[in-house]
């Protein structure tokens, strides 16, 4: 293990020092323990090396704010060992840091395998919700259904030690660190970039992965020019766990044939570290054969810069519900205003650097109940909880309007805000 500079991640070496160097990141909510069963294989090929993302495993709690913070993050940790070109594997959130690498530093990376990852996870609007959850409710509802996300219902009854590990590894995450976790994976978006990615690509997914499954599997395939799927029966979100031979064998094929110009041997090994084994599985199944990429799907046209920027800003804060909902609603009359409030009010004044969200929450939360607009009151109270506002500072809000802006028009706002509170922070069942 390493000491972890706030630039840096806590990583770990296993395999020979002479070998060239596999990383192997991690899921969200997950440790470098997620592996364990792919090390003893890969490390008779490669220098295995992997990561904790920031308040995961006991890793300092130095919040990411972003797919690309955490990808400049590992360069810098390998930087600072002398690795320059390695093979990359990543799951859902550690398959984001391998699409970042690929699309903004290919010259590192020589090769890449994404398992259970996506060009896009699910909705912005999902990961801000599971934000404000946690931000509310601490990590137990989200570490409670873990298993249900991660695992076959199969696979976690009958394997109670996995699934009471699984619980564990998000109950000691870092609420901040996984909140911060959350905004990165609801802005990240690279669908429209997966042709710039030019390394050999395995995109491996379980059969009954829920969260990201064969549809978004396809997706990276039809987009990324030299892809190929591999779909493993049996299997739900953390596939390594679940069938952890398929998912080796699958690495070791892929790494083994794909390894894109020759392997460069600086790089400092440190000692090992003991491991906290998985817990033993049963019997695993093989996996489907690969199949051919489909075609690429090209670039749309983007929009202009200032009304990009609030559009983007406008969805971040509103949510893509909301806003889709306004734009489809928007016709030849209206059309120009929803222009109008997305060109100046979110990429002007929204977009102006000297208040934070914070701040621009809590006045326009004011200007609303001054102006007994309830409505929007609560569109912006659910805007105000995405923007890191807790329960109890939008209560202070409401009472400090109440003084200004009278009793009768904070009694109403209290009414609205407790009810999208609740609506918004009590943990789905």
């Amino acid at each position: 293990m390493s000491e972890t500079p706030p630039n840096t991640l806590q990583y770990r070496f296993d395999g020979p020092e002479n070998a060239p160097v596999l990383i192997l990141g991690p899921s969200l909510g997950t440790t470098w323990h997620m592996w364990d069963r792919q090390v003893p294989e890969l490390t008779r090929q490669w220098r295995v090396f992997r990561f904790d993302l920031p308040g995961h495993g006991g890793a300092p709690a130095h919040p990411a704010a972003s797919v690309a913070e955490l990808a400049v993050r590992l360069l810098a940790t390998l930087d600072a060992l002398g690795v320059q070109r390695f093979g990359y594997t990543g799951c859902a959130l550690g398959g984001a840091i391998g699409i970042e690498l690929a699309l903004r530093h290919p010259e590192r990376l020589a090769s890449l395998a994404l398992v259970a990852a996506s060009p896009r996870f699910g909705t912005a609007d999902e990961f801000r919700q599971r934000g404000v959850i946690v931000r509310t409710n601490g990590l137990e509802p989200i570490a409670r259904t873990a298993p249900d996300r991660w695992f076959t219902g199969g696979y976690a009854a009958a394997q109670p030690a996995i699934t009471e590990w699984a619980v564990q590894m998000v109950r000691t995450t870092d609420p901040g660190c996984y909140i911060a976790a959350c905004e990165a994976l609801a802005a990240f978006d690279v669908r429209h970039e997966l042709g710039r990615v030019g390394v050999p690509t395995l995109v491996l997914v379980g059969s009954d992965d829920q969260v990201t499954g064969p549809a978004e599997a396809r997706t990276l395939v039809a987009g990324i020019p030299d892809a190929r799927l591999a779909v493993v029966p049996g299997a739900s979100h953390l596939v390594p766990v679940e069938q952890p031979a398929a998912v080796t064998d699958l690495l070791v094929h892929h790494f083994s044939t794909a390894w894109q110009q020759p392997f460069d041997t600086g790089q400092t090994a440190l000692p090992n570290t003991p491991a906290t084994p998985v817990p033993a599985v049963a019997p695993q199944v093989a996996p489907v054969a690969e199949i051919a990429p489909a075609a690429a799907q090209p670039q749309p046209a983007g929009q202009p810069d200032r009304y990009g920027t609030g559009l983007k800003i406008r969805r971040e804060v509103l949510g893509d519900a909301h806003v889709d909902r306004a734009l489809a609603q928007a016709d030849e009359f209206s059309g120009d205003f929803q222009e109008f409030v997305t060109r100046y009010a979110w990429g002007e004044i929204w977009d102006r650097p000297v208040l934070d969200r914070r701040t621009r929450s809590c006045m326009t939360l004011t200007a609303l109940v001054a102006g007994g607009h309830l409505e929007e009151l609560a569109d912006h109270t659910r805007a105000a909880l995405r923007n890191g506002l807790t329960p109890v500072e939008i209560g202070e809000v409401l009472l400090q309007a109440a003084v200004y802006c009278g009793v009768p028009a904070a009694n109403s706002a209290f009414r609205v805000a407790q009810q999208v509170i609740r609506e918004e922070t009590t943990p789905a069942e």
